[in-house]
Formats: C-alpha cells, structure tokens, sequence
C-alpha cells in the first residue's frame, strides 16, 4: 500500500487568465478581475483516473485542500490530517506538509504551482519525494508532471527518482516584466521519461540575439495589413515588437494591428473581446526554453477559448535553433484535452529569416 500525501493550493493559477503572472499576495485582486479557480479542476484530473488504483491510500487536508477534490473524484477511503483555516495561506500548506510527514507518508502529491512547490519542498526537503498536478501560473521548477493525466500515470506505476530544482520566482519582479529566480532546492522527484518537465532555461548568448533578430525581420516581412497579431511572452516575441517600435511586455501577452499597439498585457477577457472585434487575428507564441510548452506555462492569458475563437491554422510558433536543440520535444497543455489532441503530431516553428522546422508534439499518457 502505498500512503500518499495530497494537496491543493486552492488559488493556485488564478492569477493567470486575469494577467496577474502570478496569484502570491494578489488573490483578492484576482477575485476583483474575475478569476475562477482552476486548482481543484486540474487536481480532479489526476485524481479521477487514480480513483481505482486500490493499491493508494491518501492522507489530505479538509475541504477545499484536498477531501472535497478526492469525494468528487470518488474516492472515499482517505484520512484527513490537517484542518485549514476558511482562507487558506502559505502556512496551511506547510502546516499541512508537516502533518503528512507524521503520518510517515510515501509520496506528496501536490496541486499548485512554484509557490506551492517551494512550501511543501521547505517542510518535506528530501525525506519523501514530490510530485506536482500543474495548475499555476508560472511552472519553472522541475518537480511538476508534464500535465495531469501525467501524474496520475506516475503515480499508478513504478517509477525511479531523480532530482528536481525548486525554482523561486520573484513575483513583484515578474509583475514588472523582470524575471528574477533562485534556486530553493532540490527535491527528489518521481520520474519516468519524458513524464516531468525540466527546470526553464534561458539562453543570452550572443548568437541568440542574431537568431532573434532575424525571425523578427521575417515576420515582419509576412504580417498582414489589418489582421491582429497577439503576441505571447518572452523574449522571442520581444524583438518582433521592438523592429515595430512597440515596448513588449516581456512576460505577458501584447496584441498590435498594422504596426500598432492595440493592448498591453492583455488578459483573457481582453483577448476574448479583441478577437471577436477582429476576425482575421494570429497568434505568435514561443516555447518556454528547455521545458517546450508552447501553451499552458506563463501564457494562459492565450487560454483554449482564446485559441479556439482564433483557430489553430492561425497559430504561428517561433524559436531560435539554440532553443530548438535544447527542446526536442514540445508539449501542449491549454486546460482542454480536446483541443490539446487537435495539435496533431507535429508543428512547424519559424527558426530563422525564411527558415521553418517541424518538431514533434508529445501526447501525455
């Protein structure tokens, strides 16, 4: 019998959709935008397909941190440890680690996002391995499974470990379009390959800003005269707004029409509104280095409804070759399996000036 210890951030990733970059110390605010939480949806993916798996036994929390995930899931033989406030916080999450860890647990399963991992790693450390269901905004750590049909595929079957950065994200920092991160640990970490996403690399060699330079000068050459471009964030897409003469924000979403600026880190809603007023709209995005996700990782602001509305002929993804040699897979994680399917096996990504490859799209177990 395996003993697992489960949890949700129940506000994790709200910050998302609403343009926040980021949910820590902003929850109300992302009340105020309309953010939905979308933890618990996320957690009850992995869960429903672990519902049958006779061979787990879960310790949780009560309520919205892991019991009514679990009943909703149907599974029903589970202890509760940990009682959190109405509102939850950072210190219910490491109260409720501390718990799991008398219970004398196997395995922390886990619902958030880094903020999330960093708490449980810096109750946990590395007496038992972690695994996170990802449903935050902002996913660099290397703890997290690659979606969360994923985790239950690692946690049904037979797995080795290996070691994964906790990357600490400044959020202040993000907010403003700085990303500024540290390393808070290294867990252990459940693994399988091609199961776990790596840690997020950034790559500033000289190079890179050629490689950059000329993709921008492509795309310049093809965007259409009344037609919207949303572009995603990074760095990447930085420098297409930079040859247009537009401040990029650089980790959230811009839209811009006939080389001007339409909106500035635009949220979902906004995107939702700017694509029904304009029907002829694309969408250029950039991977996350080395992790590959073209969606669902810093970007759901572009969320499946976004896509969908503007179709995935319309999709135009970028990367520098550097950044194609370190991400030999890439990975699609928008909240909606079906569309998700619809990416098919590959897609063609713009390397360079009049220069496209294909990479292929890994499928989730």
């Amino acid at each position: 019998m395996r003993r697992i210890g489960f949890l949700i951030n129940p506000v994790a990733g709200m910050g998302g959709s609403v343009g926040l970059k980021g949910t820590d110390g902003n929850v109300e605010e992302a009340r105020r935008r309309g953010a939905l939480p979308r933890a618990q949806e996320r957690a009850g993916i992995t869960l429903r397909l672990l519902a049958k798996d006779a061979d787990i036994r879960f310790t949780t929390c009560a309520g919205a941190m892991g019991a009514s995930a679990l009943r909703d899931a149907g599974i029903r033989d589970f202890r509760v440890v940990y009682q959190p406030a109405a509102i939850t916080t950072t210190e219910d999450t490491k109260e409720a680690v501390a718990a799991f860890l008398r219970e004398g647990i196997d395995l922390i399963l886990f619902c958030g996002g880094d903020g999330t991992a960093r708490d449980v790693f810096s109750i946990a450390g590395r007496t038992v391995p972690l695994l996170g269901i990802p449903a935050g905004v902002k996913m660099y750590s290397a703890v997290f499974a690659l979606d969360p049909a994923t985790a239950a595929g690692l946690v049904s079957g037979s797995y080795g470990l290996q070691d994964g950065e906790i990357m600490d994200v400044d959020e202040n920092a993000y907010r403003e379009g700085v990303l500024e991160t540290h390393l808070s640990g290294i867990a252990r970490v459940p693994s399988r390959a091609q199961m776990t996403q790596t840690a997020k690399q950034v790559f500033e060699e000289a190079d890179e800003d050629r490689a950059k330079e000329e993709i921008a000068r492509f795309l310049l050459e093809v965007m259409l005269p009344g037609v919207l471009y949303v572009l995603g964030a990074g760095t990447t897409t930085e420098a297409i707004a930079r040859r247009l003469g537009i401040k990029k924000t650089l980790l959230g979403v811009d839209t811009v029409r006939d080389g001007n600026l339409i909106a500035a880190d635009a949220n979902e809603k906004a995107l939702l509104d700017l694509v029904s007023r304009y029907p002829e709209t694309r969408i250029i995005l950039s991977p996350i280095g080395a992790q590959g996700f073209i969606l669902g990782r810093g970007n759901q602001q572009i969320s499946a409804s976004v896509v969908r509305r503007v179709g995935l002929q319309n999709l135009i993804i970028v990367a520098t070759p550097h950044k194609l040699q370190e991400t030999p897979l890439l990975y699609v994680d928008s909240g909606d399996p079906g569309l998700d399917q619809e990416f098919g096996e590959s897609i063609q990504v713009i390397s360079g000036y009049r220069i496209a490859r294909r990479r292929k799209i890994a499928r989730f177990v």
